[in-house]
């Protein structure tokens, strides 16, 4: 080996480039990854891990591959998997042992990863089913966030997001139906990326809203997520929502809104309010906008019918295990028993009305600037209001999915106290390119 693993950063062109160089083998980066995992201890950001000689038999199975005129793009690059979405022999528990199975064959992403050449470390924690933006919603513990002082992790997919954040892996796949891939991404310091619904497959993973759902990726750089993107995106047979759909141009300007003033409750938190200003001041808008009808299609999501799509998956493992699912994710999900036919028809009318209102959104500019969450919470205090606490974490990014939006989120610094601070670029679908290029280049004129 002429170079020491443990001196490199944890990220996906990094490793890569090194790899390429014969400067590493697949082989030592295994060996760093477990050594990391074994460091930090009972984390709680995982729930199964791959087996030493099975990650070593993928090594060698990778490193066969050096004579090749062309490696594949991920060749060697450690990643970790949410576990609601299948690898096969691993278990797929969606935060909940009773409901576990294991599963033959691999997710549709999770197969294109592969087939790149990355090697799947393991399974890591969520919320229950799902369901929740806090990371405190699990039999297998509550995993801090990497800023320490008791902070949430973000939800539902912490454990992804911890593992990136504390360099155990180069990149983790997480979902998001409500902010799932956003939120854990501010309280962790890194990067987020929410697809267009559809266009990263969603075959093998278990729903919590199905039409909602998408797989999202984590990673400590933009570049990293949209190389990861790039082997994600494209249709998946097995999946019936999956599609595909003009890309954006990533090269020109982009023309960014940000709130009228006043239109953002930081709940008391000054110190987020004044970052997010500064970032927002620096961004060089072309207009303010209204949030109000934002907010409202976001608060359908648990308020309205889309509850009973939570339910209509689960509904018989609900009945069968009275037992076995968390107090706070049963008194969430099964209030989709108290919506009726006409309420779902309602909260379609008025959704379609307020997609109608942000489609004209588009006119005006490209995207949009958001802070990615109003404050932080300890996990003492998500504790004390499990419920209120967990929406006011989701009140900007509720609406992505429902008005069927692309976001990005990003880490824009901390507060004089230490705790991160995260905005987002949110844009229509397929505007992937577009969001990456503006986080670009917002990021620089954070750093000017």
């Amino acid at each position: 080996m002429q170079m020491q693993v443990a001196a490199l950063p944890f990220r996906v062109r990094a490793l890569s480039e090194a790899l390429r160089r014969d400067d590493l083998t697949v082989h030592d980066i295994v060996d760093e990854v477990l050594g990391r995992i074994a460091a930090r201890g009972d984390d709680a950001v995982w729930i199964s891990l791959v087996e030493r000689a099975a990650l070593h038999e993928r090594a060698t199975e990778l490193e066969a591959l050096r004579g090749r005129a062309e490696l594949p793009p991920l060749f060697g690059v450690p990643f970790a998997v949410k576990d609601n979405i299948d690898v096969a022999g691993l278990p797929t528990t969606a935060g909940c042992p009773a409901f576990a199975y294991t599963p033959a064959v691999d997710a549709g992403s999770v197969r294109r990863l592969l087939d790149a050449g990355a090697v799947v470390v393991g399974k890591t924690n969520l919320d229950q089913f799902a369901t929740g933006l806090v990371g405190v919603r699990s039999p297998y513990g509550a995993p801090e966030s990497v800023f320490g002082g008791d902070l949430v992790s973000g939800g539902s997919s912490s454990g992804s997001a911890v593992a990136v954040a504390a360099g155990l892996v180069a990149f983790s796949l997480g979902t998001d139906t409500a902010g799932s891939g956003r939120v854990p991404a501010a309280m962790n310091g890194i990067v987020g990326l929410k697809p267009t619904r559809g266009l990263v497959g969603a075959s093998g993973v278990v729903p919590a809203c199905r039409s909602l759902d998408c797989v999202s990726v984590f990673a400590t750089d933009l570049d990293d997520a949209a190389d990861v993107l790039a082997v994600l995106a494209g249709p998946d047979a097995d999946d019936p929502w999956s599609r595909t759909g003009p890309a954006s141009d990533g090269g020109g300007p982009v023309r960014l809104l940000v709130p009228d003033d006043g239109a953002l409750d930081f709940e008391g938190d000054t110190a987020m309010e004044q970052v997010f200003a500064g970032v927002a001041a620096r961004a060089g808008a072309v207009g303010h906008t209204e949030l109000g009808p934002l907010i409202e299609a976001g608060d359908l999501l648990y308020g309205g019918p889309w509850i009973a799509e939570r339910l209509a998956d689960l509904a018989g493992f609900f009945a069968d295990h009275p037992d076995d699912v968390l107090p706070v994710t049963r008194t969430v999900i099964e209030r989709g028993h108290d919506v009726d036919g006409v309420g779902v028809f309602r909260g379609v009318h008025r959704l379609q009305e307020l997609k109608a209102w942000c489609d004209r959104l588009w006119e005006r500019a490209d995207a949009l600037l958001l802070p990615t969450v109003p404050t932080t919470f300890t996990r003492a205090q998500i504790a004390e209001q499990p419920v209120v606490r967990n929406l006011v974490l989701g009140r900007w990014t509720q609406f992505a999915n429902l008005l069927d939006l692309a976001a990005v989120a990003v880490p824009a610094g901390t507060t004089p106290d230490g705790r991160p601070v995260g905005v987002t670029l949110i844009g229509p679908a397929f505007s992937e390119d577009r969001l990456l290029s503006a986080a670009h280049r917002l990021i620089t004129r954070e750093a000017a």
